[in-house]
């Protein structure tokens, strides 16, 4: 019944946010994706994260490009500012809104195909220049539009439904992101919403460049013994790094905790992580060993969740560029072109 339109009429008890919506003022259109996808979960996360933050709709922009996980945004943030850009192309078009409104806060929502085929280099270079986003891939190993094709993600050793072997290498988007810069890299799976709603809201106010990584079966091409993105799979070899929350300063903290180490990291805007290590030997700060650490337990067949790394010193492409704090779209003529003795300095300095 995904042709039936949601009714626009909210129940009157339905509790709101410190902002005045209610969690449907979150949401999108109904999907239309299959019964049990994994992207939709994805999506209901999303939806959760941002009304938790007390986010003003209309104060994100969410991109897309092409693949079943790009027509998620219409499925969530009905209210706010939406492209769906072409195929692998997002990362661009990403940079020049963000570039041009400095105000608004970027939601990237891209897939396997998207991002790490037609769209790698967009996405490295995105990650490499810092652009502050919070950059979400619905990572199910398989061309779903296309009817069951390995992706570049896909594991070597995978077998398709059709029980045809994969032979080629994977592309490791977290290993990518943690080698080109982003400063705070996670990887979840869609079917664990207590882990992945508090890397979102992480992700949404993180002052850099936020990539997370989400493991999300296609329950039609690739849920089946030999997937290695299957729900079963992804259960057996789950290993979480650590069990974290989200929480902005000065509000009380009611989450009870099981005794274990504790480490607080400050983000860019002054919000904090607050990360429960289940590992005593891990450290979410330090990039190189995030790294050789993900790469040791790839090694073992386990697929490494949670919080990977975070920089709590982050920047973005605004701060490397020096632009004005002013949005550039809010400038006028005489703002932009400051005569020509400022002309002649600039040029003066450049020779």
């Amino acid at each position: 019944m995904t042709f039936i339109a949601k009714p626009r009429l909210h129940h009157p008890t339905l509790h709101t946010n410190k902002v005045g919506y209610t969690r449907r003022d979150y949401e999108g259109r109904i999907s239309t994706l299959c019964a049990g996808c994994g992207h939709d979960s994805i999506s209901a996360a999303i939806i959760q994260a941002c009304w938790d933050l007390d986010i003003e709709p209309h104060r994100v922009a969410k991109l897309s490009g092409i693949g079943c996980s790009s027509k998620t945004p219409d499925y969530f943030l009905g209210a706010s500012h939406g492209f769906n850009t072409v195929h692998g192309r997002m990362p661009s078009v990403l940079t020049g809104a963000n570039l041009a409104n400095r105000e608004l806060l970027y939601l990237g929502v891209s897939g396997d195909g998207d991002s790490a085929s037609i769209g790698l280099g967009q996405f490295a270079n995105a990650m490499r220049r810092g652009v502050r986003m919070a950059y979400i891939v619905e990572n199910n190993g398989v061309y779903g539009l296309t009817k069951g094709q390995f992706s570049a993600t896909a594991d070597r050793g995978s077998k398709s439904k059709k029980g045809v072997v994969n032979s080629e290498s994977p592309v490791d988007l977290v290993g990518i992101a943690l080698q080109l810069g982003a400063t705070y890299v996670a990887r979840s799976f869609s079917g664990d919403k207590a882990q992945l709603v508090p890397l979102i809201k992480g992700a949404m106010e993180h002052g850099g460049a936020a990539f997370i990584d989400v493991i999300s079966p296609c329950v039609t091409f690739n849920n089946h013994s030999g997937s290695t993105k299957s729900y079963d799979y992804v259960r057996q070899h789950n290993e979480a790094v650590s069990r974290i929350d989200f929480m902005v300063p000065g509000k009380e903290i009611t989450a009870d905790y099981p005794a274990g180490s504790l480490v607080e990291v400050e983000q860019h805007d002054g919000t904090m992580l607050r990360l429960r290590k289940l590992h005593t030997d891990y450290d979410p700060t330090d990039r190189y060993a995030a790294m050789s650490y993900m790469q040791t337990h790839a090694a073992l067949g386990e697929i490494l969740t949670g919080l990977l790394y975070i920089d709590p010193l982050a920047t973005d492409l605004h701060t490397a560029l020096n632009t004005t704090a002013a949005p550039l779209n809010t400038l006028n003529a005489r703002q932009l072109n400051p005569g020509q003795k400022a002309l002649d300095k600039i040029n003066a300095a450049l020779r």
